[in-house]
């Protein structure tokens, strides 16, 4: 038997009226809780059924609901593991730093491209401008405590950033923006929908090929001018999207 699975406290009272598995799932919960940390490997059910004095097919049922409610998952092939949490996924037109530093993780970037391209005709259908365009194109690789969480690409007309690519790639897009052009993003336009990683994103974000991904596609504006048109691809496995809904009239109580 593993040691992990002798060193898991607590017993089974089969006397009592609560359902084995419940209390199996229970146990677990609790060492979870009290001495796991996101990604850690938990002894398998041979292992967990000798400990216990139980069929495994008890602890299967214990196991499925831990990883219903999302707090374990199975990796197939490997075994099973606590599930890293996810962060809320707040759609609002606030920098990534910013966003990363308000969890209290540390945010950093890696550059893939920042460069002068002419705008496709898709690029300019979506910029609402001539095709041939001049564009700066601003595509990352975005991590939070040195783990890649998402893919992003901004296009921005050229002649609204004159000098742009004369300096280091900045840090803070919306920032820059802000503070050498003046340009606030008042207003955007999201669209959101899943989609699979494909090899080149899957590699980026060390994640398997055609793993699931959100897809957000920004437009943004300043006043009625579109600044700013951007995609990126968000890791499925460490977002969740939180959109608050509130009936027109209606005064908002809650705040997140």
């Amino acid at each position: 038997m593993a040691a992990g699975a002798k060193g898991i406290a607590g017993e089974i009272d089969r006397s009592s009226g609560t359902a084995i598995y419940v209390q199996l799932r229970e146990i677990l919960r609790a060492h979870i809780t009290d001495y796991c940390s996101p990604g850690a490997a938990l002894p398998s059910e041979r292992d967990l059924a000798e400990r216990f004095g139980l069929a495994r097919m008890t602890v299967r049922q214990a196991i499925d609901a831990l990883v219903g409610e999302e707090v374990i998952e199975r990796v197939v092939g490997l075994g099973t593991y606590v599930r890293r949490p996810k962060m809320d996924l707040q759609v609002k037109l606030t920098s990534y730093s910013e966003e990363m530093q308000r969890r209290g993780m540390v945010p950093a970037a890696k550059v893939l491209s920042f460069e002068q391209i002419a705008a496709s005709a898709f690029l300019a259908r979506e910029l609402q401008l001539e095709e041939g365009t001049a564009l700066v194109r601003f595509r990352r690789l975005l991590l939070a405590d040195g783990e890649p969480m998402s893919v992003d690409e901004n296009f921005i007309p050229a002649h609204r950033v004159p000098g742009l690519l004369d300096g280091e790639p900045p840090t803070s897009l919306y920032n820059v923006l802000n503070e050498q052009f003046g340009l606030v993003m008042e207003w955007g336009e999201d669209m959101i929908e899943a989609t699979a990683a494909s090899p080149s994103t899957a590699r980026l974000l060390n994640v398997e090929v055609g793993s699931p991904l959100l897809k957000i596609q920004r437009h943004a504006f300043v006043a009625k001018s579109m600044v700013d048109y951007s995609v990126s691809y968000y890791r499925a496995d460490r977002y969740k999207l939180w959109v608050p809904l509130q009936r027109p009239g209606v005064r908002r109580t809650r705040t997140r």
